[in-house]
């Protein structure tokens, strides 16, 4: 196998991740970036009202796919379920015409996607933002990130929370505890924050629903237990980016940012206080993101806080990543 490819299709964005598989050390494999895109096409819009894709979002998914085909065999990956895995989340779970959109896929890549549940999701982001970690250790890495590692994916309709990485764990088991909740960041603007920028009520309301999912997560996954808070997707790296003062996006800046908890609340309180034109103009956000930001940072900033801990780690390898290895060691 010389390259696979991986994707990640949530409720807000659809990301690729092509990635050549390199040999090193006799049977020791490394997988290295090729390509990473990512298209926001809001799949999840109106789900959480309606509980069915709108035809429109459904065509703007189907018409990234069909790029992203095109760069899948472009780079000599055939497409098939041996060499391309696409995994699909929250908003998937929840529509009531999913079949539509299997059927779809699986006409533009030959493949049908996986609809994986919050554990699996979780799971697989787990792997993807706590190799590299691994890897650092058995090096010898001069870092202070200690396991047991608290990955934080925030989505577009939900968010996982994986605990695990506990070096010398009795049973074995990579992840210790992992749950799901309907906390994303387009799930929480369209059910509470609709004002531009959102009133205090509706903040207050978001909030509140926030910290009751929270307290659900907490009987599962003891967040205070985390050595370090991980935090993928794109509300992490886009608050990583403003955390930086960074006048672009740039994934190599951002890769690995600590941002402290006085950061992360003063850059909350920026982005719901502003209108969508003035978080339009921040220089590494994404115009996809302008309208759902405010409600993604007050999700990690929540989270944040019911950890306890003084900073989260911004990682731009996630659930793809984890995708990507799922191909190499099957």
């Amino acid at each position: 196998m010389s390259g696979v490819a991986a994707i990640d299709c949530g409720t807000n964005s659809i990301r690729l991740l092509i990635a050549d598989v390199v040999h090193v050390d006799g049977d020791e494999v490394q997988v290295v970036d090729a390509d990473r895109r990512m298209e926001i096409v809001r799949l999840g819009e109106g789900v959480d009202e309606t509980g069915a894709f709108a035809p429109q979002a459904l065509e703007r998914t189907f018409e990234a796919l069909r790029g992203y085909a095109e760069a899948i065999e472009a780079h000599g990956v055939p497409l098939g379920p041996d060499t391309v895995r696409m995994v699909a989340t929250s908003a998937t779970r929840d529509a009531s015409n999913r079949q539509v959109f299997i059927d779809g896929v699986r006409e533009i890549i030959g493949v049908e996607p996986e609809v994986v549940t919050g554990l699996d999701e979780a799971e697989l982001s787990f792997v993807g933002a706590t190799a590299e970690f691994d890897a650092e250790a058995d090096e010898g890495a001069d870092g202070d990130l200690a396991p047991p590692f608290l990955v934080v994916d925030i989505g577009g309709g939900s968010t996982e929370f994986v605990l695990g990485g506990d070096p010398g764990a009795e049973d074995g088991e990579l992840v210790r505890a992992s749950l799901s909740v309907d906390i994303g960041c387009v799930r929480m603007t369209e059910r509470h924050l609709r004002g531009d920028p959102p009133t205090e009520e509706e903040i207050a309301a978001a909030t509140a629903d926030v910290e009751a999912a929270l307290d659900e997560v907490e009987r599962v996954v003891p967040l205070r237990e985390a050595g370090a808070v991980v935090c993928v997707a794109g509300t992490a790296t886009t608050v990583a980016g403003i955390a930086l003062d960074l006048p672009e996006y740039d994934s190599e800046r951002i890769h690995h940012t600590r941002v402290g908890v006085a950061d992360l609340e003063r850059i909350t309180g920026e982005l719901l206080g502003a209108t969508s034109a003035e978080r339009s103009r921040i220089g590494v956000m994404h115009p996809g993101r302008v309208d759902v930001i405010g409600a993604g940072a007050l999700v990690l900033s929540r989270v944040l806080a019911r950890t306890g801990a003084d900073s989260f780690t911004a990682s731009e390898h996630d659930i793809l990543d984890g995708v990507a290895w799922s191909l190499v060691v099957q």
